[in-house]
């Protein structure tokens, strides 16, 4: 079969490997989709992690058809369409340093249970959309992080993948009003689409006086803060937390998703204050398979995410997409059947 291995620095190869052997307690699944996700070309640009390094196989964002049960496995059965947990071995991650990788024709499930290892969605959910389950896992996660109640104002930061699904996910529990903001019309227009009250282009607007105006004035011994509850960065960027602490009222949270390559210097005074609350997100310890239903109930909303899809051939075209800054949004790599 074949897989996507990264074998040096800046070097992703589509190789002939052996097709897995199935044992009594493994599922195997036919890879119809798999997302290419930020996680990825950083392992590109590395050539791999330890103890994988030079020879690493890459995707963890599958779905999936399952092809051969093992004789142990219940409740999964050959067609079923699927979804992956690729952390639910966690000393072999799918396609983050593990053995095997979700960017090839087969994938592997290891000691395969339904509702830990996999999981089953209806047949008319397309593969491609089927497969952002694990990158919105992760924005859920972030959701219910910060708790948000259906009475919040809330305001994302960044539109990308991780945002829209989070936009997505507040409304689906009833939030009151959630803002997005984006310095890309075209991710604002997606994040209208997915669900959003309101958008701001930080580029060309004053996010904090936008804020005003939508959420309202902030209760805070600063002036000009906002009546935002809830502050979710998506975007990973220094200004989008200087934004969010410059706005945030008394008593508001700010939640933490997007990944930060470089320390932000903090005004405690202002955390002080202000007693706000500042909440990390990593993963989706336990939701991996939460977020599968409403992916199943809103599939058209997630659908919008997807900004590129690419054969399984054109992975090399894909990669230098993901790698171009505002080129796309999610990027998806599709594999066909015999």
């Amino acid at each position: 079969m074949r897989a996507a291995i990264i074998t040096a620095p800046d070097n992703t190869e589509i190789m002939d490997v052996p097709t897995p052997t199935v044992s009594s307690h493994d599922v195997l699944v036919r890879i119809r989709a798999c997302g290419i996700c930020g996680s990825d070309t950083l392992y590109i640009s590395i050539g791999g992690l330890p103890p994988r390094h030079g020879c690493m196989p890459i995707g963890h964002e599958p779905a999936g058809e399952v092809v051969e049960v093992g004789s142990d496995v219940n409740g999964i059965a050959v067609g079923n369409r699927v979804v992956v947990n690729p952390m639910a071995v966690a000393d072999d991650i799918i396609g983050n340093g593990g053995s095997v990788g979700a960017l090839a024709d087969y994938l592997l499930i290891k000691d395969a249970v339904r509702g830990r290892s996999l999981e089953v969605v209806p047949d008319h959910i397309p593969y491609e959309v089927a497969a952002l389950n694990e990158p919105m896992a992760v924005a859920l996660h972030a959701v219910n992080q910060v708790a948000p109640r259906t009475s919040d104002q809330v305001l994302v930061l960044g539109a990308g993948p991780i945002g829209l699904g989070i936009t997505i996910a507040l409304k689906s529990r009833g939030v009151k009003h959630v803002v997005v903001a984006d310095i890309l019309p075209s991710r604002l227009e997606k994040a209208l689409k997915v669900g959003a009250d309101a958008v701001i282009n930080s580029k060309d607007e004053d996010v904090i006086a936008r804020l005003v105006e939508l959420h309202g004035p902030g209760d805070s011994m600063w002036p000009n803060r906002s009546g935002t509850d809830v502050f979710l960065d998506a975007a990973g960027v220094p200004a989008a937390v200087e934004t969010a602490l410059g706005a945030a009222k008394r008593g508001a949270k700010l939640g933490i998703v997007a990944v930060h390559k470089e320390p932000i210097s903090m005004d405690f005074m202002n955390v002080m204050s202000n007693e706000l609350t500042i909440i990390g997100s990593m993963g989706y310890p336990s939701v991996i398979f939460e977020v599968t239903k409403d992916i199943v109930d809103n599939w058209e909303k997630y659908r919008e995410i997807i900004s590129h899809t690419f054969e399984f051939d054109d992975l090399e075209e894909a990669l230098r997409c993901v790698a171009t800054p505002g080129a796309a949004d999610k990027v998806v790599i599709t594999l066909r059947g015999e």
